[in-house]
């Protein structure tokens, strides 16, 4: 079977509408992220599977979906595209009345929780982003994937991120170059040493989501991202952010600044469906006003 020839090819049928690009876009950590690609309603991912590896290929057909699949792993990976876009959500359990939200509910119709199953990926990037710049968490998560990712099966040039084994075995200051200081590469350090000693395939995401609590350096923000990502929790609001709480305030309450007590009470009245809420304010694109320049971040690669 040449590289470029798909392990698996075949249109399903979805009994629910959602629309992949938008519903996925959180998997993606910046533009530049080698284990996605999002291509004109064609969604690319590279991951691993307890079979080996895969990229899937998921795009609209005139029939349904085109799901599409090459590697060792295509066949767990197809098997799990359903829960991917969402099969287990319920969008409608968010309940608004008249007015903006309601309105960017119905214009993101499409917008779903779906669940990777995957913790480990998910810490990976959520480590990477504590506390530091969007532009520094990505330089750091693309260093990570570019020493220890693998070339991911098929036409696509993508990377599976690297299995939680191969952290787990590194020491500390090998991190440090690629700007990760002592604390997040000890936190990441960690938490790959516990999901590992786990064995592969043990346990669902939501136990690795408890032992994962227990590790120094994850708090409620990092669990939060992870939540998001592997279990698909529209409740998982990433207490701590820099942002958000500007976002909601502004957008809920036209306060242009808020934090995090302010925000959590803005958003109570949806409890149970408050990372939804966030969500439906990003796709829209909502902004709180800059105030001031941006600071440059300080690059520690070379300290």
């Amino acid at each position: 079977m040449r590289a470029d020839e798909p392990s698996r090819d075949e249109i399903v049928r979805l009994d629910f509408e959602v629309d992949a690009s938008l519903t996925l876009a959180e998997l993606g950590e910046g533009p530049r992220d080698p284990t996605v690609r999002f291509e004109q309603g064609v969604v690319w991912r590279a991951l691993r599977t307890s079979a080996g590896l895969a990229t899937t290929r998921i795009a609209r057909s005139a029939h349904g979906w085109r799901l599409t699949a090459w590697g060792a792993g295509a066949d767990p990976a197809l098997a799990a595209v359903p829960r991917l876009l969402g099969a287990e959500d319920d969008p409608g359990a968010l309940v608004l009345p008249p007015g903006r939200l309601r309105e960017l509910a119905r214009r993101f119709a499409g917008l779903r929780f779906g669940r990777t199953d995957a913790v480990w990926p998910a810490v990976l990037v959520a480590v990477c982003g504590q506390k530091v710049t969007a532009a520094q968490a990505h330089r750091a998560y693309y260093g990570v994937l570019r020493r220890w990712g693998e070339r991911a099966p098929g036409p696509r040039h993508l990377l599976v991120p690297p299995a939680a084994e191969v952290i787990a075995a590194l020491p500390y200051y090998e991190l440090h170059s690629l700007g990760l200081e002592q604390r997040r590469a000890l936190t990441l350090i960690h938490a790959a040493r516990e999901l590992a000693a786990r064995g592969p395939g043990a346990g669902s995401a939501e136990a690795d989501l408890v032992r994962l609590g227990r590790i120094p350096g994850i708090g409620p923000w990092t669990m939060a991202e992870v939540a998001r990502r592997a279990t698909g929790d529209p409740d998982a609001v990433s207490v701590g952010d820099f942002h958000i709480p500007n976002i909601v305030c502004w957008a809920l309450a036209g306060e242009p600044r808020g934090d995090d007590a302010r925000m959590l009470e803005l958003l109570e009245p949806y409890r149970g469906q408050r990372a939804r809420v966030v969500r439906l304010l990003e796709s829209a694109g909502m902004r709180a006003p800059r105030y001031g320049p941006r600071l440059e971040p300080q690059r520690i690669e070379h300290l």
